[in-house]
């Protein structure tokens, strides 16, 4: 939504000399191949390995396949992928054709596939066959059977297809500001919203996570990556990759057990991302005390919730790592970065140095801006922020006249460049990393038979960040109901399982504010101490 024509690119990250900067992220991808060839890049947990030359030239014979497809410049292109070797080379492929990509994450279901393939307005749809469990392909075909989606659907696998005829290619892209990235994340009704990124919005934040979070700076880095990659921070961790020089472990599902290993055998000294995922390795380690699980371990990294500082001192006394905490949103995928060289005390309470290019501002209650510390609502601008959303009323309600983002996040500056996060304006559950939008589940209890009225809150929890709790009121004489029950009718009503509710509460009446609205606040003071049966 800003220009920046100033910001000279060099110029801002020479302080961090193993950072490689790039315009495009194609441009990267050749940088990196030519700067440090046959160093390791992707680490498969089945230990294949893919250099950094052989990432880019892999990538163009799968952008060759892609292109025999009938995939180019111009193509809109929808990809629910899990976290393997394959999507990266194919999201990085499509790049190189100047398609435009929608990564769905892979948890979401009928609704939200239907969402995101409609905002896209995808015309090929890739699916990894059945995976976990699930079978995308028979999904995506009863979706273009129904009607709710019409597009063409393909399956990437474990190996992407290839092709040694790179004649079909088009001329290497360009075009740093144009919108050729779609994301999602929840909006007030719950349904998928449509982020719409760049090169160099995404490559802003990478250089900045390289340079602030020091990662790349020693030899021996490695890092593993848990997370699913559909998120922005697929992209953004693939472009920090690139550019700090270091290679990366990808695991289809995460567990802290099976990490052991793969940890162990590939000396991963870097991992995070949700405070969920500090959590799970935690948990996992107090269990076997007494025997350091992650030995070469020094760094968690990651955002998505909020990080207490005794989390911080549980990971450092415990798991014998610095948890470098970071702040973004789909919006902003990275805005401020954790240094693992600065004071604990800093690392404990804040959430990381604004990144090179970017801007924050915090806006009072009144409207008016504060600069003297205060805590407010945070705005941001710069580089790394998206170019708005598909919904042009979503981006006038959520950016301010002068082009900075409403966060919907409280908090404040501090020293300058250090962000401090303390809470939410918005009603969003941060339940493991990931958004949940409350007025989706009390839409679909409200035609509930036993319900009369119904809150869904977020309440703090150890393992989750937030676990989901519904709080309702039932209809006069309509049968009790139970979590069973409940979470039985949702799963029916199509709410996929990550965000049915962990814990019910059943009450008379919900208590209103002044204005005749549910008195949440309230609800959650009522029933944070309150564990789920």
């Amino acid at each position: 939504m800003t220009s920046d024509e100033d910001f000279d690119l060099a110029e801002a990250f020479q302080a961090w000399p193993w950072v490689l900067t790039a315009s495009t992220i194609w441009e990267l991808v050749e940088r990196r191949a030519a700067t440090t060839p046959d160093r390791r890049l992707l680490i498969a947990e089945d230990g294949t390995v893919l250099t950094c030359r052989e990432f880019r030239d892999k990538a163009e014979r799968v952008a060759a396949a892609l292109a025999a497809l009938g995939v180019g410049p111009g193509s809109r292109v929808a990809w629910q992928l899990p976290t393997r070797i394959s999507t990266v080379l194919v999201m990085v492929a499509l790049r190189r054709l100047g398609a435009l990509q929608a990564p769905i994450i892979p948890i979401y279901r009928e609704r939200e596939v239907t969402t995101a393939v409609q905002l896209a307005q995808a015309d090929l749809l890739l699916v990894p066959g059945t995976w976990n469990g699930f079978d995308h392909s028979a999904m995506a075909a009863e979706l273009n059977a129904s009607g709710a989606i019409a597009t063409r659907v393909e399956v990437i696998g474990q190996d992407a297809p290839e092709s040694d005829d790179l004649t079909t290619l088009p001329p290497n892209p360009v075009q740093p500001e144009a919108a050729l990235w779609m994301y999602f994340t929840s909006g007030s009704t719950g349904m998928p919203k449509g982020v719409r990124h760049c090169d160099r919005s995404l490559l802003s934040g990478a250089f900045g996570f390289a340079a602030h979070g020091r990662l790349g700076e020693r030899e021996d880095e490695v890092a593993a990556l848990g997370f699913p990659f559909a998120h922005s921070g697929g992209i953004s961790f693939t472009a920090t990759l690139l550019s700090g020089g270091f290679p990366a472990l990808l695991i289809e599902a995460f567990d802290a057990a099976g990490a052991v290993e793969l940890f162990t055998r590939h000396r991963v000294t870097v991992t995070g991302g949700a405070t969920p995922f500090y959590q799970m390795l935690l948990a996992h380690q107090r269990a076997h005390p007494g025997t350091p699980l992650y030995p070469d371990l020094r760094k968690l990294v990651g955002g998505g919730a909020p990080c207490s500082a005794s989390l911080f001192e549980a990971a450092r006394d415990e798991l014998g790592v610095v948890v470098a905490h970071d702040y973004g949103m789909t919006e902003v995928p990275l805005i401020a970065v954790g240094d693992p060289q600065d004071p604990e005390d800093l690392l404990a309470d804040t959430d990381g140095h604004i990144l090179p290019g970017n801007r924050v501002r915090v806006r009072g209650l009144d409207g008016q801006l504060l600069t003297d510390g205060s805590t407010g609502e945070l705005e941001v601008s710069g580089r790394a922020l998206c170019l708005g959303y598909t919904d042009e009323a979503a981006t006038s309600v959520n950016f301010t006249g002068d082009g900075w983002l409403r966060t919907g996040d409280t908090g404040r500056v501090r020293d300058g460049d250090i962000v401090e996060v303390v809470g939410r304006t918005k009603d969003m559950i941060i339940r493991k990393g990931e958004n949940v939008a409350p007025a989706e589940i009390e839409g679909l209890l409200a035609g509930h038979p036993s319900v009369a009225e119904v809150a869904v809150i977020g309440l703090p929890d150890e393992e989750r960040g937030e676990r989901i709790c519904a709080v309702v009121a039932l209809r006069e004489g309509a049968p009790v109901i139970d979590l069973r029950s409940l979470t039985e009718w949702l799963s029916e009503a199509g709410l996929i399982r990550q965000k049915l509710p962990e814990q019910l509460e059943l009450v008379d009446t919900l208590p209103r504010t002044g204005l005749a609205k549910v008195a949440k606040l309230t609800l959650r003071e009522r029933f944070t101490q309150r564990q789920p049966a």
